[in-house]
Protein backbone atom coordinates (compact mmCIF):
# COMPACT_ATOMS: atom_id res chain seq x y z
CA UNK A 1 0.00 0.00 0.00
CA UNK A 2 1.26 3.24 -1.06
CA UNK A 3 1.86 5.66 1.70
CA UNK A 4 0.19 9.56 2.10
CA UNK A 5 1.95 12.04 2.58
CA UNK A 6 -0.10 14.74 4.98
CA UNK A 7 1.29 18.48 5.41
CA UNK A 8 2.82 17.81 8.82
CA UNK A 9 4.97 15.40 7.61
CA UNK A 10 7.11 18.44 5.43
CA UNK A 11 6.60 21.87 7.61
CA UNK A 12 8.05 24.93 5.98
CA UNK A 13 8.83 27.27 8.90
CA UNK A 14 10.29 30.12 7.60
CA UNK A 15 11.73 31.02 3.63
CA UNK A 16 13.32 34.70 2.58
CA UNK A 17 15.69 36.30 0.30
CA UNK A 18 18.79 37.97 2.01
CA UNK A 19 20.08 40.54 -0.50
CA UNK A 20 23.94 41.26 -0.27
CA UNK A 21 25.66 42.23 2.48
CA UNK A 22 27.79 41.27 5.07
CA UNK A 23 26.00 39.27 6.79
CA UNK A 24 26.74 36.14 8.73
CA UNK A 25 25.70 33.96 10.93
CA UNK A 26 27.31 30.59 12.99
CA UNK A 27 25.23 28.25 15.31
CA UNK A 28 23.39 25.01 15.53
CA UNK A 29 19.89 24.83 14.33
CA UNK A 30 17.02 22.51 15.18
CA UNK A 31 15.67 22.44 11.88
CA UNK A 32 16.86 21.62 7.97
CA UNK A 33 18.09 24.60 6.35
CA UNK A 34 18.12 24.74 2.38
CA UNK A 35 20.13 27.79 0.81
CA UNK A 36 20.21 28.23 -2.90
CA UNK A 37 22.95 31.18 -4.26
CA UNK A 38 21.23 33.68 -6.51
CA UNK A 39 24.55 35.58 -7.15
CA UNK A 40 27.88 36.52 -5.62
CA UNK A 41 30.46 34.12 -3.45
CA UNK A 42 30.25 32.88 -0.17
CA UNK A 43 31.57 30.37 2.55
CA UNK A 44 30.11 27.39 4.21
CA UNK A 45 32.05 26.30 7.53
CA UNK A 46 30.54 22.82 8.44
CA UNK A 47 32.88 20.28 10.48
CA UNK A 48 36.21 20.17 8.98
CA UNK A 49 35.40 21.72 5.86
CA UNK A 50 35.34 25.01 4.32
CA UNK A 51 33.35 25.31 1.08
CA UNK A 52 33.10 28.68 -1.71
CA UNK A 53 29.79 28.61 -3.16
CA UNK A 54 28.44 31.09 -5.88
CA UNK A 55 26.27 31.27 -8.29
CA UNK A 56 23.46 28.41 -9.13
CA UNK A 57 25.07 26.25 -5.93
CA UNK A 58 23.34 25.47 -2.68
CA UNK A 59 24.30 23.85 0.77
CA UNK A 60 22.45 22.63 3.36
CA UNK A 61 22.44 22.83 6.93
CA UNK A 62 21.48 19.80 8.90
CA UNK A 63 19.77 20.02 12.57
CA UNK A 64 22.15 20.08 15.64
CA UNK A 65 24.93 20.53 13.22
CA UNK A 66 27.58 23.46 14.24
CA UNK A 67 27.46 25.95 10.74
CA UNK A 68 28.94 29.17 9.90
CA UNK A 69 28.77 30.94 6.58
CA UNK A 70 29.70 34.53 5.00
CA UNK A 71 29.79 36.25 1.92
CA UNK A 72 32.49 37.25 0.20
CA UNK A 73 33.74 40.72 0.92
CA UNK A 74 34.64 41.58 -2.37
CA UNK A 75 31.82 39.90 -4.22
CA UNK A 76 29.13 39.10 -1.14
CA UNK A 77 26.21 36.89 -2.10
CA UNK A 78 22.65 37.16 -2.68
CA UNK A 79 20.91 33.67 -1.32
CA UNK A 80 17.25 32.32 -1.05
CA UNK A 81 16.33 30.06 2.10
CA UNK A 82 13.75 27.66 2.66
CA UNK A 83 13.57 25.82 6.09
CA UNK A 84 11.75 23.31 7.55
CA UNK A 85 11.09 20.40 9.41
CA UNK A 86 8.72 16.88 9.89
CA UNK A 87 9.07 13.26 9.62
CA UNK A 88 9.15 13.08 5.83
CA UNK A 89 12.35 15.95 5.82
CA UNK A 90 15.13 12.97 6.73
CA UNK A 91 13.87 10.57 3.95
CA UNK A 92 13.09 12.98 0.75
CA UNK A 93 17.43 14.06 1.52
CA UNK A 94 18.36 10.77 1.33
CA UNK A 95 17.14 10.71 -2.01
CA UNK A 96 19.54 13.71 -3.40
CA UNK A 97 23.03 14.42 -2.70
CA UNK A 98 22.78 16.37 -0.01
CA UNK A 99 24.45 14.82 2.69
CA UNK A 100 26.17 15.20 6.41
CA UNK A 101 29.26 14.60 4.48
CA UNK A 102 28.99 16.64 1.63
CA UNK A 103 26.00 18.90 2.21
CA UNK A 104 26.28 20.89 -1.22
CA UNK A 105 25.84 21.18 -4.48
CA UNK A 106 27.16 22.73 -7.70
CA UNK A 107 25.95 24.17 -10.53
CA UNK A 108 22.15 23.67 -11.00
CA UNK A 109 19.79 23.73 -14.02
CA UNK A 110 17.35 26.50 -14.79
CA UNK A 111 14.56 26.66 -12.66
CA UNK A 112 15.65 26.04 -9.66
CA UNK A 113 15.16 29.38 -8.09
CA UNK A 114 11.60 30.15 -8.65
CA UNK A 115 10.61 27.28 -6.76
CA UNK A 116 12.21 28.82 -3.64
CA UNK A 117 10.32 31.95 -4.40
CA UNK A 118 7.27 29.71 -5.01
CA UNK A 119 7.50 28.54 -1.66
CA UNK A 120 7.76 31.69 -0.10
CA UNK A 121 4.89 33.21 -1.89
CA UNK A 122 2.65 30.93 -0.37
CA UNK A 123 3.09 32.16 3.26
CA UNK A 124 3.71 30.39 6.50
CA UNK A 125 -0.07 30.61 8.55
CA UNK A 126 -1.42 27.39 9.65
CA UNK A 127 -3.87 28.09 6.79
CA UNK A 128 -1.22 28.12 4.36
CA UNK A 129 0.63 24.85 5.08
CA UNK A 130 -0.98 22.53 3.11
CA UNK A 131 -0.02 25.09 -0.14
CA UNK A 132 3.50 25.78 1.24
CA UNK A 133 4.31 21.68 2.03
CA UNK A 134 3.36 20.82 -1.22
CA UNK A 135 5.50 23.54 -2.70
CA UNK A 136 8.09 22.68 -0.60
CA UNK A 137 7.83 18.59 -1.64
CA UNK A 138 7.75 20.14 -4.93
CA UNK A 139 11.55 21.81 -4.67
CA UNK A 140 13.16 18.89 -2.78
CA UNK A 141 11.60 16.67 -5.95
CA UNK A 142 13.58 18.58 -7.94
CA UNK A 143 16.72 18.24 -6.07
CA UNK A 144 15.84 13.94 -5.67
CA UNK A 145 15.49 14.70 -9.74
CA UNK A 146 18.50 16.35 -10.48
CA UNK A 147 21.14 15.76 -7.53
CA UNK A 148 19.39 11.53 -7.13
CA UNK A 149 21.93 10.12 -4.55
CA UNK A 150 24.57 7.97 -6.40
CA UNK A 151 23.42 4.36 -4.99
CA UNK A 152 25.75 1.40 -5.20
CA UNK A 153 23.45 -1.60 -6.57
CA UNK A 154 24.18 -4.47 -4.39
CA UNK A 155 23.78 -7.91 -7.42
CA UNK A 156 20.23 -8.96 -5.65
CA UNK A 157 19.03 -4.98 -6.06
CA UNK A 158 19.11 -6.16 -10.20
CA UNK A 159 17.19 -9.46 -9.50
CA UNK A 160 14.83 -7.44 -7.23
CA UNK A 161 14.47 -4.48 -10.12
CA UNK A 162 13.73 -7.38 -12.29
CA UNK A 163 11.40 -9.15 -11.25
CA UNK A 164 9.34 -6.25 -9.85
CA UNK A 165 9.41 -5.07 -13.82
CA UNK A 166 8.33 -8.14 -14.73
CA UNK A 167 5.38 -8.41 -12.27
CA UNK A 168 4.09 -4.89 -13.29
CA UNK A 169 4.11 -6.20 -16.90
CA UNK A 170 3.55 -9.00 -17.14
CA UNK A 171 -0.17 -8.34 -18.90
CA UNK A 172 1.27 -6.81 -22.24
CA UNK A 173 1.46 -8.87 -25.17
CA UNK A 174 4.53 -7.19 -26.40
CA UNK A 175 7.04 -7.53 -23.05
CA UNK A 176 10.09 -9.12 -24.23
CA UNK A 177 13.37 -10.05 -21.93
CA UNK A 178 15.09 -7.57 -23.76
CA UNK A 179 12.75 -4.97 -22.39
CA UNK A 180 13.80 -6.24 -19.09
CA UNK A 181 17.33 -6.00 -19.75
CA UNK A 182 16.84 -2.59 -20.77
CA UNK A 183 15.20 -1.76 -17.96
CA UNK A 184 17.46 -2.79 -15.33
CA UNK A 185 20.30 -1.35 -17.32
CA UNK A 186 22.81 -3.58 -16.99
CA UNK A 187 24.76 -6.53 -19.42
CA UNK A 188 22.27 -9.21 -20.52
CA UNK A 189 24.36 -12.34 -19.97
CA UNK A 190 25.53 -10.61 -16.31
CA UNK A 191 21.57 -10.05 -15.39
CA UNK A 192 20.80 -13.91 -17.03
CA UNK A 193 23.36 -15.21 -14.65
CA UNK A 194 22.40 -12.70 -11.56
CA UNK A 195 18.76 -13.91 -12.19
CA UNK A 196 19.11 -17.31 -12.66
CA UNK A 197 21.82 -17.84 -9.27
CA UNK A 198 18.59 -16.02 -7.38
CA UNK A 199 15.66 -17.66 -8.36
CA UNK A 200 16.87 -20.80 -9.94
CA UNK A 201 14.20 -19.80 -13.08
CA UNK A 202 15.36 -18.15 -16.15
CA UNK A 203 13.98 -14.69 -16.74
CA UNK A 204 11.50 -15.98 -19.49
CA UNK A 205 10.81 -19.03 -16.92
CA UNK A 206 9.74 -16.61 -14.35
CA UNK A 207 7.68 -14.63 -16.74
CA UNK A 208 5.82 -17.23 -18.14
CA UNK A 209 5.40 -18.46 -13.88
CA UNK A 210 4.08 -15.09 -12.87
CA UNK A 211 1.22 -15.22 -16.36
CA UNK A 212 0.20 -18.77 -15.30
CA UNK A 213 -0.06 -17.76 -11.76
CA UNK A 214 -2.05 -15.08 -12.41
CA UNK A 215 -4.05 -16.63 -15.11
CA UNK A 216 -4.84 -19.44 -12.41
CA UNK A 217 -6.25 -16.72 -10.22
CA UNK A 218 -8.75 -15.26 -12.72
CA UNK A 219 -9.51 -18.70 -13.70
CA UNK A 220 -10.42 -19.83 -10.34
CA UNK A 221 -12.81 -17.31 -10.08
CA UNK A 222 -14.82 -18.66 -13.22
CA UNK A 223 -15.95 -15.24 -13.86
CA UNK A 224 -14.05 -14.41 -16.93
CA UNK A 225 -13.80 -16.40 -20.40
CA UNK A 226 -10.89 -18.22 -21.72
CA UNK A 227 -10.39 -14.66 -24.02
CA UNK A 228 -10.58 -12.51 -21.81
CA UNK A 229 -8.35 -13.89 -19.05
CA UNK A 230 -5.45 -15.16 -22.26
CA UNK A 231 -5.43 -11.69 -22.90
CA UNK A 232 -5.24 -10.27 -19.55
CA UNK A 233 -1.89 -12.04 -19.08
CA UNK A 234 -0.25 -11.45 -21.96
CA UNK A 235 -1.11 -14.11 -24.36
CA UNK A 236 -3.43 -12.58 -27.32
CA UNK A 237 -3.52 -16.18 -28.86
CA UNK A 238 -5.82 -18.23 -26.95
CA UNK A 239 -4.91 -21.26 -28.29
CA UNK A 240 -1.62 -20.83 -27.60
CA UNK A 241 -2.41 -19.42 -24.38
CA UNK A 242 -4.49 -23.13 -23.65
CA UNK A 243 -1.56 -25.14 -24.53
CA UNK A 244 1.16 -23.00 -22.50
CA UNK A 245 -1.47 -23.14 -19.48
CA UNK A 246 -1.78 -26.90 -19.97
CA UNK A 247 2.26 -27.69 -19.98
CA UNK A 248 2.45 -25.96 -16.87
CA UNK A 249 -0.86 -27.01 -15.04
CA UNK A 250 -1.51 -30.52 -16.90
CA UNK A 251 -4.96 -29.04 -17.06
CA UNK A 252 -6.38 -26.84 -19.82
CA UNK A 253 -7.97 -23.76 -18.76
CA UNK A 254 -11.35 -25.15 -19.48
CA UNK A 255 -10.60 -28.17 -17.17
CA UNK A 256 -8.91 -25.85 -14.33
CA UNK A 257 -11.94 -24.00 -14.15
CA UNK A 258 -14.21 -27.12 -13.95
CA UNK A 259 -12.12 -28.86 -11.14
CA UNK A 260 -12.58 -25.67 -9.23
CA UNK A 261 -16.01 -24.85 -9.26
CA UNK A 262 -16.19 -28.80 -8.34
CA UNK A 263 -13.62 -28.53 -5.70
CA UNK A 264 -15.81 -25.16 -4.53
CA UNK A 265 -19.00 -27.01 -4.53
CA UNK A 266 -20.11 -25.90 -7.81
CA UNK A 267 -22.05 -27.75 -10.28
CA UNK A 268 -21.24 -28.54 -13.77
CA UNK A 269 -24.00 -27.35 -16.31
CA UNK A 270 -25.86 -30.68 -18.25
Amino acid sequence: MNSVFLPEDLICTDSGQKPPNLHHWGGVRDIFSLHYVVRGTGYYEVGHATYKLTRGESFMIFPNTEVYYYPDPQDPWEYVWVDFKGTESQRLLSMTKLTHDKPIVTKSPVGLEPLFHQVEATGMAPFQRERSSACLHLLLSYYMEHYPQEKVLQKNDYVVSAKEYIENNYWKATLTVSDIVKYVSIERSYLFRLFKDATGMSILSYLKAIRIKRACTLLHSSKFSIKAVAWSVGYQDQLYFSKVFKKATSYSPSEYMKKNALASGGKEEA
